[in-house]
This record gives C-alpha cells, structure tokens and sequence, in this order.
C-alpha cells in the first residue's frame, strides 16, 4: 500500500493496530466506553450485528434440538463453593452483591444498608445455578438428554478493557446440557464444537482451527475444554468459541442425578458451551481495513444502501420517487436464505460524505442513482470489497440478479481471502533458536504486526508451556483435531513429541 494513500482510518493497521481497531469501532458507530467503568454501551449498528449472531446461531442451536431458557443473574455464594476448582478459576473476576437496599444517610446522602444473609455473585457463567435447576428437572434416564440454550449477560470484573474483546460486562449464549452417558456428553461437545466453527465459515467467513485445549488453559471444573481459534490481521489468535465437556463433576456438585435403565441412581454427565461479542471483536479485526469496517453481507445489518445525487428541488423529487420505488422491490430479495435489507440515504450531506459514512460502516453495496441514470434508466453501484472510487453502472432491468448473486460472491471471498492470510502466515518451527526469533517483534520501541502462527512439537509438559509462555507472551492455543501422529521434539526442552500444536498470541 503507497504510504501517500488517503485512509479513513488514522492510524492505519501497518501503524497502530490496537489503535486502528478502536477507530474502525469509532468510525462504524459500533460501540463506546461506558460511563461505567470497565464496561460498553453496544450502539444500533454494532447491536444489529449481533443480533444477526443470535438469529443465525439460534436456528442453528434449535436444529440441533436445543431450547432456549432463562436464568438467575444472581448466583449464591454457598453455590460456587460446591465446586472448588470453578471457584477457583473465576474468583479473582467475581462481582459480588452483599446488600439490598439504599438509605438516606442524613447529609443529603445515600448509604448502603440491608446487608444479605449471603452474598449473591454476578454471574460470571452458570453452570452452578443452572445445575440446580437441572438437580429438580431430572429424575430418571427418560428425562434425559436434557438441552437447553440461555442468551444472556455475563459480569467479569474487568479492568484492562477493550471494547468487544474483553469488558466487564459482555453478551453471549451459553448451551448447557445433561446426558446419560459419556459417550453421549462427549458427542454433544464436539456437535456444538463444530456448529460453532461452521456458522464461522458460513456466516462471519472466517476460517477456524477446531482442537483441544491444554489443561492449563481449558475452563475450571472440566474435564476437557474444546475450541475453535481464529487469526486476525495482526497475525494474533482470537478464541472464538469453546466447548467443553464436564464429565461428572458439576453433576456431583449439583446433585443432578437419574435413576437408570437398571434402576441405580447414578450421576449424570454435563457440558456447556458458549460464545460471546467478541464474535463482533473477531469480524473486525478479520475483516476490515483502512478505510473502515468489512462485513461479511450474511451478517450485515443492512446490504444494500441507495444513495440519491440531485442539485434542485426538481430533481429531488424525481430522484426521490425514483428510489423509493427501487427500495421497495428490493425489499422482496433475499440471498442463501437471507433477507436483503436496504437503507435510503437522504440526509442533508453531500454524496461524496453519505458515500464515505457508508464505507465505514462497511455496508456491501452502494447504489447511487441522479437524473442521468434514471434517464438512461442505469445505476451506479460499489462495492466495499473493491475500492472506494471503482463503480460500475448496471442496468436497472439486471440489478437484482446482479445483488443476488453479487452478495454471496463477496462472502465467499472474504472467507477466502481470510484464510489464504491465515495460511501465509502460519509455518512449522522446529527449533528453538527460529521459534524465538519468529516471535520477538525486530522493533521492540514500536508495535508492530508480527508472528504468526506456529505449527510445532510440545512434549505435554506444562512446565515448557508455561516457560514459553512467560518468555515470549505466546500459548498453545490449542491442539488441533487433524494435527498427524509424527515423531519430533518439544520445541522447548528437546524431549520426544509425536504430534505438533498450535503456538500464537492471542487476544
């Protein structure tokens, strides 16, 4: 990229990517800082966006034969305590409610008063207060596989924040489930595992590396934790979404057990599963570029914008009845099963600023229309996956098809240019002295985009994983499904390996 190109986004990628991401956020009026510290205020376009995430991934839950419940924000203390490693891996992110209410505190004043017999904590996940749910709603091996789906909020206690990737308080969905087997749990897991990482294909169009957490990295209290991990365009990992199967210790801590086939009352076997807003975090940082954000068109909140150029008030009216009549036919188009959705742009600004205001926001296509093209009955159209300035005119009679079969190009491109970067930057290490190097940025006095992702052996040792790790801030992301049994040597202490692993640093 010339160095002299004009950009919407100051700074660019190559420049500050930390600072790139918080302008393209900016830019697209996706979010903002709260006045509450630590957390976000989630505006219409970047809310839009995440409702197209739910809507998507909800018929995806439901075909899988899960449904949709709700439950407490607020969790016992005494709860959290039942399993000991859960408690342990979230206490430090804990939001706790200790009182109930709000006096006049005689100065003008409030003080907290009615202080709770026990603490309520904001729940950072559910597992515990969903399970005692579970405990009353299963009983016998009839009422089991027993799958439910809750969209909610979750509360970590956040500090160093960035907006979608990690704030105090953050939207997801979180799938809990209860099997009479472990064969059964374990099925349940991968299923969700690989939903998960289709919808990413499908819908976000971004690649995924499916695997298996480390046991230092995997969610406290379960046995195996799954995920699929993604890499953005400054060469970092992002987990996108995890899985993870709970074996039988969430069920004894909760009580859910069943009378079995052979009438013994035995423990049930449980997972979970979830992802989050960060999902928005991903698309950006996958996806978009220097002058704005890049939406892949399934997930866009609006496809299509018509931009109307008129110099009189004559004209106006012309061009307006023009495309209002065009906004309403495309109301009836839909692409691979969605539905095109169209903004008319009127607004009191020069069409060089309507033009740019949707670049930024990253809408897939432009369609400006004056006096000339109604004349020659012709639009003019852009898509945001070529540059600003490149337009082509398209006849009015062709402009459906050229929408409908347009849109599901591009979602096949982003994907496909998403995971040729990914490829590019992704290579076997096999030495210690080239791992290093590969992952020491050569300017350490500037950030800058370097790494990548690193296919190389590790003995299973979590004393290397953790050396590594403090060393060069660079973890297994995970252990990938289809890594090939081969023989090699940890690419830390030299000991026999016989499979490679996925290093990166991530978000």
């Amino acid at each position: 990229m010339s160095k002299n190109k004009q950009t919407a986004i100051v700074p660019i990628r190559e420049n500050n990517y930390a600072e790139w991401y918080q302008q393209v956020i900016k830019a697209a009026d996706l979010a903002e800082n709260s006045d509450v510290r630590g957390c976000m205020v989630i505006k219409p376009w970047g809310y839009a966006i995440w409702e197209n995430i739910q809507r998507s991934l909800d018929v995806m839950f439901r075909e899988t034969g899960h449904r949709n419940a709700y439950f407490p924000i607020f969790i016992p203390k005494s709860y959290f305590e039942k399993e000991a490693e859960h408690v342990e891996g979230f206490a430090k992110e804990c939001a706790i409610v200790t009182h109930s209410r709000l006096e006049n505190d005689g100065k003008g004043g409030l003080k907290v008063a009615g202080e709770l017999t026990e603490p309520y904590i904001v729940r950072p996940t559910s597992e515990t207060i969903i399970g005692a749910s579970f405990a009353k709603w299963v009983s016998s091996y009839r009422d089991l596989p027993l799958l439910i789906n809750q969209w909610a909020n979750i509360v970590r206690w956040e500090m160093r924040t960035r907006l979608f990737l990690r704030t105090a308080e953050f939207l997801w969905q979180e799938g809990h489930t209860v099997h009479e087997t472990e064969a059964e749990a374990m099925e349940e897991t991968k299923k969700m595992l690989e939903v998960y990482a289709t919808f990413a294909k499908d819908f976000l169009a971004i690649p995924v590396i499916q695997g298996e957490k480390t046991e230092s990295e995997k969610f406290p209290g379960a046995v195996t934790t799954f995920c699929i991990e993604a890499m953005m365009q400054d060469k970092k990992a992002l987990q996108a979404g995890t899985s993870h199967f709970l074996g039988q210790n969430f069920a004894k801590s909760s009580g859910i057990r069943y009378q079995s086939r052979s009438g013994d009352f035995e423990f049930a076997w449980t997972t979970s599963w979830g992802v989050s807003t960060r999902l928005i975090g991903a698309l950006i940082m996958a996806h978009s570029d220097d002058n704005g954000l890049v939406l892949p068109p399934k997930i866009a909140p609006s496809h299509v914008v018509i931009i109307p150029i008129y110099r009189s008030e004559e004209e106006h009216e012309q061009v307006m009845g023009f495309a209002k009549d065009l906004e309403a036919s495309l109301k009836q188009l839909s692409f691979d099963g969605v539905k095109i959705y169209t903004e008319l742009d009127d607004r009191d600004l020069t069409s060089s600023e309507r033009n740019w205001y949707w670049i930024k926001k990253g809408i897939p296509l432009r369609i400006e229309i004056g006096p000339r093209d109604i004349a020659q009955n012709t639009v003019m159209v852009a898509r945001r996956d070529l540059e600003p300035r490149d337009k082509e005119s398209v006849e009015l009679s062709n402009l459906a098809d050229y929408i409908v079969n347009t849109l599901p190009r591009m979602q096949e491109a982003y994907y496909q240019r998403a995971m040729d970067f990914r490829q590019a930057n992704t290579i076997d290490i096999d030495t210690k002295d080239d791992f290093y190097k590969y992952f020491t940025p050569k300017n350490s006095g500037q950030p800058e985009i370097h790494g990548g992702f690193a296919n190389s052996h590790w003995c299973g040792s979590s004393e290397c994983e953790e050396a590594i790790k403090n060393d060069l801030r660079v973890s297994i992301r995970c252990i990938p499904f289809d890594a090939k049994e081969e023989a090699g040597t940890c690419i830390y202490c030299g000991k026999p390996s016989n499979k490679r692993v996925i290093f990166a640093k991530a978000y």
